[in-house]
């Protein structure tokens, strides 16, 4: 069983490489672990936070060439809306990192990133069978449900996320054991909220204040500080969403990503976990409680 959930799992990161490499000229090595985050871009459903995390990882390649680390492929997809500036910044951002990363020999087979542009159907049934992870890394209480995260699963994907919407079902039927959960609760998040300094979390964690000041001092746009100002003085003077208050626990919960990954049938056994326990997730039992519950017919 495990071998043929690798045989699946590879074929179609192979597709999903090809796929990369036509419409970005990435090329993505299908034995890495794909981390993947497609998604409407939003500031609450924070990929901002993502990309803090890859720049922590380059950074420590950089410090430390020899370092021994799983090779991972970060993939993202989705749209802003036509006014949002703050979520097109994003976008920039996520390619800006890329172009830097996927040009660093001492990167090479170790990061990359994609950016897969256009995500809607015709591109997402390639996406969701060729993810190795499940970037569900929502503010606690932000996300009202989200159903990506029920395809990931249901495709073998193992889910890292904080206990926001349907993250809490995903958790419940697959097993905490097959779950990466990470960050603050809804109840913790209000709390903080009233009296929340984000400077402080900068300030205390070294990996954190290097991430930012690498994109405020224009490590990815060329030298130009002006770029993404906007999106640094927001995370360090308001960060609405919590982004610097749940660094250092995803951060640290991606270790354990790392770890579990490299042990292959303990991986291999928490993909068939999400596979076989999701079912409840399904439209069948979607329309028959509406059945019995809403239209009681």
């Amino acid at each position: 069983m495990q071998d043929a959930i690798s045989l699946i799992k590879f074929g179609n990161k192979s597709r999903l490489a090809e796929l990369a490499e036509r419409s970005t000229a990435v090329r993505l090595d299908p034995n890495s672990l794909f981390d993947v985050q497609v998604k409407r871009i939003h500031e609450y459903k924070r990929q901002h936070l993502n990309v803090l995390h890859i720049i922590t990882l380059y950074h420590r390649l950089k410090r430390d060439p020899g370092l021994s680390m799983v090779p991972r492929t970060f993939i993202f997809g989705g749209k802003a809306a036509p006014g949002y500036a703050a979520a097109k910044l994003i976008i920039k951002l996520i390619n800006s990192v890329a172009a830097v990363v996927n040009h660093d020999h001492l990167a090479e087979h170790r990061l990359n990133v994609a950016f897969i542009p256009d995500f809607n159907v015709k591109t997402s049934q390639h996406i969701y069978p060729a993810a190795d992870l499940s970037e569900q890394i929502s503010t606690a209480g932000k996300e009202a449900s989200g159903t990506g995260n029920m395809k990931f699963a249901i495709n073998g994907a193992v889910t890292i996320g904080t206990l926001d919407g349907a993250n809490i079902e995903i958790r419940d039927a697959v097993g905490v054991e097959n779950f990466f959960q990470f960050g603050l609760t809804a109840e913790q998040v209000l709390e903080l909220q009233r009296n929340y300094r984000p400077r402080d979390y900068y300030e205390k964690d070294a990996e954190l204040c290097e991430a930012l000041d690498a994109i405020a001092n224009g490590a990815f746009s060329g030298g130009d500080r002006e770029i993404f100002r906007p999106l640094v003085d927001s995370l360090l003077n308001h960060d609405p969403f919590l982004v610097l208050a749940d660094y250092r626990s995803y951060v640290d919960c991606q270790g354990h990503v790392a770890e579990a990954y490299q042990d292959e049938r303990r991986w291999a056994r928490m993909s068939i976990a999400n596979i076989a326990r999701v079912g409840n997730f399904s439209s069948d039992r979607a329309i028959r409680e509406y059945h019995e519950k809403i239209w009681r017919v």
